[in-house]
């Protein structure tokens, strides 16, 4: 294939991406931001006003920017793993497979779908975020990059996931037993410090608590980073050390044919 023609393909990958996710909003845009609304309701503005402060802000505040980083993280996963595993399930896969389209061309149009859909559900949710609190931001290059990043990363997490899936129920199980767990442990709602010395040891371990954190910093100018002794680029560092592992995988298995070939 000439470049162009890898270009338009890329293209068609993406568009019909972005199509599938935006033909069915009222199931893929509207209940993340109907589900920040109860959150910024709930935690923010009834319990919040009895915690008062968390990390040195606002509990609002606070809340804010893992709030976004949640949505980004779910939305950028789940869009990736049920695409990808639908075209598996009705083996139109195949199809694309035996063009000469390179395989991380294949990859790239469906992260690329992922990302899309992840920062405009993160933008629907910085929107509804400001009925709620006046929030501004700190660095903008920063906080670009982070949520860029990560939503790079989880849409390859969700393509591996897809890749292993054998049934409908497979695709859940990631999502439910691991990231869920992981994203509220990732001090979304508290700061780490709350935590006993024992437990913020075996909170480091969890990448995403560097994730979240990176963003709050880019938002708020600080973050549990810097109070653990981690700076932003140890966790950029984590960030797209992840993204080359997990694409250098899903590029490995394509080219095996791995969950996809018979």
């Amino acid at each position: 294939m000439t470049p162009i023609e890898q270009y338009r393909a890329l293209l068609t990958i993406l568009y019909k991406e972005i199509h599938r996710f935006m033909r069915i909003w009222t199931q893929t845009l509207i209940p993340p931001a109907i589900m920040i609304m109860l959150y910024f309701v709930i935690f923010g503005t009834l319990i919040g006003k009895r915690i008062g402060e968390m990390g040195g802000f606002d509990y609002m505040q606070f809340m804010i920017p893992g709030l976004i980083m949640m949505s980004v993280i779910s939305n950028s996963y789940s869009n990736v793993v049920s695409s990808f595993f639908g075209q598996k399930f009705a083996r139109s896969i195949e199809e694309l497979l035996i063009t000469p389209l390179p395989h991380y061309l294949i990859l790239l149009g469906w992260v690329l779908g992922g990302v899309a859909r992840g920062l405009l559900v993160g933008a629907i949710v910085t929107f509804v975020s400001l009925w709620f609190y006046d929030l501004s931001v700190d660095n903008w290059p920063l906080s670009i990059l982070v949520v860029v990043s990560t939503s790079i990363l989880f849409s390859l997490g969700g393509f591996l996931n897809a890749l292993f899936a054998e049934s409908f129920d497979d695709i859940s199980i990631v999502p439910t037993f691991i990231m869920q767990p992981l994203i509220y442990l990732g001090g979304v709602f508290y700061s780490i410090q709350l935590l006993p010395s024992i437990w913020q040891t075996v909170s480091l371990a969890n990448p995403i608590l560097y994730m979240i954190n990176a963003f709050r910093f880019s938002i708020l100018g600080a973050s549990d980073l810097d109070a653990l002794g981690f700076s932003i680029n140890f966790a950029l560092f984590m960030i797209f050390g992840f993204i080359l592992l997990l694409a250098s995988i899903c590029l490995w298995f394509l080219h095996k044919g791995k969950g996809i070939r018979s």
